[in-house]
């Protein structure tokens, strides 16, 4: 049973510590929910430090919390003298301020920080992974097995993802704990449904970043297929990545560029989604989707993959339709079945943000993390 925030608070007079090591920040999903987590720990039961691997960046530093000291170590590899010397340098970070918890994000920094927080005398170490590995060599499954078995718990944010983990490591359930993502749902408020502006447009969007593992491709294929019939529909993906070049020569070749955008890196998410009619998910692999997250909450008309936790969140034709990854026509047939159906879509649109705001929004994630920190102290 997980302990209250008075009885750990009276047990060590104080919050419980937790140190975030990560490798920089971005704007990417896990360093979003990251920050956002930091941003909003109640500081009564949870004390926040975030140290930054590398975090050198004029990118990285701009996005660092105000409310969280951090600290940055510099290392661009951990094959470098330098890297041995800030190592030393974060035992004694966490002991001077005497962590408690220690979650670690992000392969270079579990290598670098697991050990270290082991002999810096960390009582509890945590390592994330959110992705269901689908990036991953043997050499890097090879390491995460041992590293499983270092750690004192692995969290991951779907169901999926706990049992990609227990088939990819062999971890038993035990040593996984689940803990979902949530959203930020005040920067939704007041959005215009789908489909409720002039018809002469219908826009499809996507967040997300240019890289394979999105299938941005395989929507520009179906895109071709839906202009045939749809002349009026326009594309649009935010993001950015080493996909670029690759993705805009497709579009070129295909006559696309007045139905199909890379608007690339998007400050403000809500204000893209509040402009598209349906918002498209169509990877290969996913964890827990921020992106469709965000949707849910924008109470957009969904078309997502069966992969990972996607499944968890949209049910569907309650809210949204759901489709096998890798496969363009059904992707095209989904679009096409929301865009000839606009009152389908904004219900469906409208079920979403009613089940992102009664089980997903930031407040219960919070929760959720905070309370499992205390129960690790007991």
């Amino acid at each position: 049973m997980l302990m209250t925030a008075r009885m750990v608070r009276s047990r060590c007079n104080r919050p419980v510590r937790v140190a975030f090591l990560i490798d920089q920040l971005s704007r990417a999903g896990t360093e979003s929910q990251l920050l956002a987590l930091i941003r909003d720990l109640d500081r009564s039961r949870i004390e926040p430090l975030l140290i930054l691997l590398d975090g050198q960046s004029d990118a990285s530093k701009h996005l660092e919390p105000l409310n969280c000291p951090v600290v940055r170590l510099g290392v661009q590899s951990l094959m470098r003298p330098h890297a041995w010397k800030q190592g030393w340098r974060l035992m004694q970070v966490l002991r001077e301020r005497q962590i408690d918890i220690t979650q670690i994000y992000f392969l270079d920094s579990l290598y670098f920080g697991v050990p270290l927080a082991k002999l810096a005398g960390v009582r509890k170490v945590l390592r994330v992974r959110n992705n269901l590995g689908h990036f991953l060599t043997p050499w890097h499954n090879g390491l995460g097995r041992i590293y499983g078995r270092m750690v004192d718990a692995t969290l991951t944010n779907s169901a999926s993802g706990q049992q990609a983990l227990m088939e990819c490591e062999g971890l038993p359930s035990r040593r996984i704990m689940v803990l979902e993502n949530g959203v930020d749902l005040e920067r939704f408020r007041d959005h215009p449904a789908p489909f409720t502006r002039d018809r002469s447009t219908v826009r499809i969007g996507l967040v997300g970043n240019l890289r394979r593992v999105k299938n941005i491709d395989g929507l520009i294929r179906a895109a071709v297929m839906v202009r045939e019939s749809h002349p009026e529909c326009r594309f649009e993906v935010a993001g950015e990545g080493e996909q670029r070049a690759e993705l805009q020569s497709m579009i070129d070749a295909r006559s696309l560029n007045d139905h199909f955008v890379l608007r690339g890196s998007i400050g403000d998410v809500p204000a893209f989604l509040a402009e598209q009619d349906i918002a498209i998910l169509c990877s290969h692999s996913e964890g827990m989707s921020n992106a469709l997250l965000e949707y849910m909450a924008s109470g957009r008309a969904i078309v997502a993959t069966t992969v990972g936790g996607n499944a968890q969140l949209v049910h569907h034709e309650q809210q949204g339709l759901l489709i096998p990854a890798g496969d363009d026509r059904p992707l095209a047939d989904a679009m096409r079945r929301l865009i000839d159906a606009p009152s389908v879509a904004q219900k469906w649109g409208a079920a979403a943000r009613k089940r992102v705001e009664a089980e997903y929004s930031r407040e219960a994630m919070r929760e959720r993390f905070e309370d499992y920190y205390e129960s690790l102290m007991k």
